[in-house]
């Protein structure tokens, strides 16, 4: 398997394995913002909790997806969750995705340590050739958030995916690829160096 169980430890976080035991604290997070109410993005809540875990421990074992908690240190409490997902092993590519923190964590370091975090893990140890991040058209503060990471825009999927009310997401799709990760990495220390750290 070109994924496998890995902890991953900056500053003030920590990315764990997912494991079926984490569904309690996963809903504790989100419920901070009640997360699972924004349509456009993938939340568990109390009656999804149970299959967002299991589809991703599905996903792990069939060697598409790697996915974590993220744990503040500081407390030990759980604010969040993100995974390495799509996985190509032949062509060395992987996603990033399914990222979403408790409210309070929102627009401050945890989202670039996060990143920093799993990017060099994917390009260092993976030796990945492209990390990939999609997201909903209409998700505007994660597209914001994956263009101040450094990643570029690839494109636009039209009618991607369908929903369950019947519509369509469009997905936008952004990457980094090897040759940018010396630069990405250095932008993303710096952020986490001084006050910017959105």
């Amino acid at each position: 398997m070109w994924l496998t169980d890995v902890e991953l430890e900056s500053t003030t976080i920590k990315l764990i394995p997912l494991t079926k035991s984490h569904a309690a604290p996963l809903l504790e997070a989100a419920s901070d913002g009640e997360l699972w109410n924004l349509w456009f993005t993938s939340v568990p809540s109390t009656e999804k909790v149970e299959d967002y875990i299991s589809n991703a421990l599905d996903q792990k074992a069939r060697g598409q997806s790697l996915p974590f908690v993220v744990v503040e240190k500081s407390t030990g409490d759980i604010i969040g969750s993100t995974r390495f997902c799509n996985a190509d092993a032949s062509n060395k590519r992987v996603e990033i995705g399914y990222t979403w923190y408790s409210k309070r964590f929102q627009r401050t370091s945890c989202n670039t340590e996060c990143k920093l975090l799993l990017l060099t893990h994917a390009f260092e140890t993976l030796k990945a050739i492209a990390v990939v991040f999609c997201t909903n058209w209409h998700n505007q503060a994660s597209r914001a958030a994956i263009l101040r990471l450094g990643a570029k825009q690839d494109g636009v999927l039209r009618n991607h995916q369908k929903l369950a009310n019947g519509g369509y997401r469009d997905t936008v799709v952004f990457s980094i690829i090897n040759s940018e990760w010396l630069a990405v990495k250095q932008n993303l220390a710096f952020k986490l160096t001084g006050a910017i750290v959105k």
